[in-house]
């Protein structure tokens, strides 16, 4: 495969997605990905559906691409030797077992290492390696839940909410690619492989820092704001006459500029109003002020006088709006998989100008024993 990990070699011992993603990111930029699994079902991913794309589930195809699959038994001794053997000349291990399976099977750190030092060997963990929790299972709503994120996810009136994207997962994917692409760098330099640990639990963290610096700084909680900025005003949701849009008039230029759209030019200049920190402290008088006239008019007529006055401004697009805009089209984000010609979301990235394409199709479970362990594959 070409891309700027051409010749990097990934096993991936993972399921869901935090894992898989990761290795997914990685395959997309050229690295050759192994992924090993069970021989009984697989990847659990294969049957989240529906929908299904030729006896796979959506959600494993968009993120197994470019993946060659594998099963071992890593609770069999004969087929963790054939696993360190794939090891010897490997540059990244990714994994997402559960807590003390590793250890328990002899795959760990401190075994897959020593067969090879140069190894670069990711584990993606759900609470940490360590702590009270460490052997807990860790799926994304559980980390959103107790991370903090829910708390501060929906309006002051309602119960915390749960984000629909899988947030943790796709961002500790994310961590931990950025983890193995750094230890390759440092691997240029030591000769030598590391180990990396990331979390759902820490990337959760991540998620509310400022909220947790500030109650640790003050001691006071943070709110539920909704649509709505906690720090900004008007930086939010607003409704017009037929359907919302966002205004995020993020600076006291801005705002002088959406208060003169509004027909309010004296807004900008109101003490209550007139820097970030007054909007922010007398925003349960500004935002009805502004409620009401935007609900005087349709959506488009106002996004057209905002960007006409340099007011950062966007319709609220359903997934439908955002597949038919234009701004997807002219980005070519969407890829094509090879073989059933699933349209995907590609890399958010550009290497001299181009997005990678998928090269390799989702792999059926097991496809390439023969062709990854000839020989050594394990009987079936």
């Amino acid at each position: 495969m070409g891309g700027p990990l051409a010749g990097i070699k990934v096993i991936e011992i993972a399921q869901a997605i935090a894992g898989p993603m990761a290795g997914m990111i990685l395959g997309d930029m050229g690295a050759e990905v192994i992924k090993v699994e069970k021989h009984d079902g697989g990847d659990d991913a294969r049957h989240w559906g529906p929908p299904f794309i030729d006896g796979d589930s959506l959600l494993f195809h968009t993120y197994n691409r470019n993946k060659r699959s594998v099963t071992l038994d890593i609770k069999n001794p004969d087929d963790v030797e054939r696993l360190k053997q794939l090891v010897q000349d490997a540059d990244i291990l990714i994994q997402n077992l559960r807590s003390g399976v590793v250890a328990s099977c002899g795959i760990g750190p401190d075994v897959m290492c020593a067969v090879n030092p140069r190894l670069i060997y990711c584990s993606v963990w759900a609470f940490g390696k360590a702590g009270p929790l460490s052997k807990e299972p860790g799926f994304d709503p559980l980390l959103q839940a107790y991370g903090g994120v829910m708390s501060l996810t929906g309006g002051p009136e309602h119960p915390p909410t749960f984000c629909a994207p899988p947030i943790n997962d796709r961002a500790t994917a994310q961590w931990c690619v950025i983890g193995a692409l750094a230890a390759l760098q440092q691997r240029h330099v030591t000769g030598k492989g590391c180990v990396i640990d990331t979390s759902l639990f820490d990337t959760a963290v991540g998620w509310v820092d400022m909220s947790l610096s500030g109650y640790l700084l003050d001691g006071e909680p943070p709110a539920r704001h909704g649509t709505a900025s906690g720090t900004l005003a008007p930086y939010q949701v607003f409704e017009t006459a037929d359907r919302p849009i966002v205004i995020a008039a993020g600076n006291d230029r801005l705002f002088a500029r959406c208060a003169a759209v509004l027909g309010h030019p004296e807004w900008s200049t109101d003490q209550r109003f007139a820097r970030v920190r007054d909007r922010q402290a007398h925003r349960p008088v500004l935002i009805p002020l502004m409620q009401e006239v935007l609900r005087t008019r349709g959506a488009a007529d106002w996004l057209a006088e905002f960007k006409n006055a340099g007011v950062p401004v966007s319709p609220v697009n359903d997934i439908p709006e955002l597949a038919a805009t234009e701004q997807l089209a002219a980005a070519d984000l969407l890829r094509t998989m090879p073989d059933t010609g699933l349209k995907v979301a590609g890399l958010p990235i550009l290497f001299d100008g181009q997005r990678p394409d998928p090269e390799l199709a989702t792999p059926k479970l097991g496809a390439h024993n023969h062709e990854v362990l000839g020989n050594r594959a394990a009987a079936e």
